[in-house]
């Protein structure tokens, strides 16, 4: 685990050194829009006065969109380039950041409110990070996610093939989910509640001038059975 982990680190530094944001693909004029979709899935339920964890933070560019919603957000991540970058990036009063190992998180039990990622179960052993969310969650307490869905061609192409992996700018250890044996995880784990949605066909290097039409179509794939199985990412939501 602690390999995994140093090699988290170094893709920390690497992402800090070459651009996150343009490897993440964020940074085009239909990546900001994918962004900006996955910033109302993970913070929409955020109320002034809540407690919530955000793990693998990052460059902070979602954390400073949390941090508008009035709650008190912790963020963490293993790299501390990034978490430098980060803390440039939102400086508001109710964000604190910390470097800390998802598998080993120092919180109480039943600290938060809620903890919230963006793409970021798929760098970790997935079943001792869900667990470690369950402990910090409070009663009642809920999960938001955004990950890459591996019946993607695309995903299972980038997550599966070395080579592609590493041109891409993918870590060594990333991959992606298959969405219900993820729902068994969560419900082996406790979670109640869990809802887990394919959505997203709207590619990031779409031509600006089709953006509009590959948009709307896509919301209508992601309503259409077994083809919206196929979509490039998965909402996860769970409660403790």
């Amino acid at each position: 685990m602690q390999e995994r982990i140093s090699r988290e680190i170094q893709h920390g530094r690497f992402l800090a050194e070459h651009g996150a944001g343009e490897i993440w693909n964020w940074e085009t004029s239909a990546g900001r829009i994918r962004w900006a979709r996955r910033v109302k899935m993970l913070s929409s339920h955020l109320k002034p006065g809540m407690t919530v964890l955000e793990l693998g933070c990052g460059t902070g560019s979602f954390t400073r969109e949390l941090a508008r919603s009035g709650a008190d957000v912790v963020a963490i991540d293993v790299s501390p380039e990034l978490l430098e970058m980060a803390k440039a990036n939102c400086s508001a009063p109710n964000v604190q950041y910390q470097i800390q190992n998802a598998y080993a998180l120092s919180y109480s039990e039943g600290a938060f409110d809620s903890v919230v990622g963006s793409s970021v179960l798929h760098h970790l052993e997935v079943e001792k990070a869900l667990r470690g969310a369950y402990r910090v969650l409070k009663p009642g307490g809920t999960i938001y996610f955004t990950e890459p869905n591996m019946l993607n061609p695309q995903i299972a192409i980038q997550k599966n093939i070395p080579w592609i992996k590493r041109k891409l700018g993918d870590s060594p250890d990333e991959t992606a989910f298959f969405r219900w044996p993820l729902r068994r995880l969560l419900e082996k784990t406790g979670y109640r509640n869990i809802r887990i949605a394919p959505f997203d066909f709207l590619h990031p290097q779409t031509p600006v001038a089709l953006i509009g039409r590959v948009k709307a179509f896509g919301r209508f794939l992601e309503n259409v059975p077994v083809i919206s199985e196929l979509a490039g990412s998965l909402y996860i939501r769970a409660t403790k």
